[in-house]
C-alpha cells in the first residue's frame, strides 16, 4: 500500500462528510462562537488516538497471537459494514442525536465519530503488514486528518451549502469506493491464507 493510498482509505474509513450532521447534533448545546473551538480540540483527540494505536497496536497482537491473514480478513469485514452503512444508513445513524446538555468531551466526536472501530483497524492493519514504514503510516494519518479537519471545522457552512441530501449523495458515493477497498482486503487476506497452507 502506498502513502497516498493509505491516506485515501483513512479518508474514506473517517467518513467526515457522514459525521457532518452527527457533529452538528452533538454539538447543538454549545455555543455557536465556541463550537470550532471544541471540534479543533476533538479532531486533536482523535489524532493522538490514532497515532497512539498505530505504534502500540502491532504489539497488542503479537500478544494475541493472531496472523496477518486474519486481521487483514477482519479488516476487510469490518471496512465493508461501514462501507454498507454508509451506503444505507440507518435511521440513528441519520438522526443521531446526544441528548447531553453540556459539551462533548472525547466521546461522541473524537471516539467513536472520527477514531472509531474502522479507523482503528485500519492504522493497525497497516502497521502490522509492514512495520517498519511507521512514518509512512504517520503521514498518512496526518495527512487524512488534515484532510478531514477543515470539512470538519466547516461542518455548519456545508450542511448550508450542500444540504442534508447533498451530504448524503457524497457519503454513499464515499461507501462504494470502500466496499471495493473492503473487497480487496479481504480476497488479499484469504489469498495470504491460503498460499501459507496449500499443500
Amino acid at each position: 500500500m502506498s502513502f497516498i493510498s493509505a491516506a485515501v482509505l483513512l479518508f474514506l474509513v473517517m467518513d467526515p462528510l457522514g459525521n457532518v450532521p452527527l457533529f452538528l447534533s452533538a454539538l447543538k448545546h454549545v455555543p455557536a462562537e465556541r463550537q470550532r473551538q471544541v471540534i479543533l480540540r476533538e479532531m486533536l483527540f482523535a489524532l493522538a488516538i490514532l497515532i497512539v494505536f498505530l505504534l502500540a497496536g502491532g504489539h497488542l497482537l503479537r500478544l494475541l497471537g493472531l496472523s496477518q491473514p486474519a486481521l487483514t480478513v477482519a479488516g476487510g469485514v469490518i471496512l465493508m459494514l461501514i462501507a454498507l452503512r454508509m451506503i444505507f444508513p440507518s435511521r440513528e445513524h441519520s438522526l443521531e442525536e446526544d441528548s447531553a446538555m453540556s459539551e462533548p468531551f472525547l466521546v461522541p466526536l473524537a471516539i467513536p465519530y472520527v477514531a472509531g472501530p474502522s479507523a482503528l483497524a485500519t492504522v493497525l492493519l497497516m502497521m502490522s503488514r509492514e512495520p517498519s514504514r511507521w512514518l509512512t503510516w504517520i503521514g498518512a494519518v496526518l495527512l487524512a486528518w488534515g484532510a478531514c479537519l477543515p470539512i470538519m471545522l466547516a461542518s455548519t457552512a456545508l450542511r448550508r451549502v450542500l444540504g442534508t441530501r447533498g451530504l448524503t449523495a457524497v457519503e454513499r458515493l464515499m461507501g462504494l469506493l470502500l466496499v471495493t477497498i473492503a473487497v480487496e482486503m479481504m480476497m488479499g487476506g484469504v489469498l495470504q491464507f491460503w498460499n501459507a497452507h496449500k499443500p
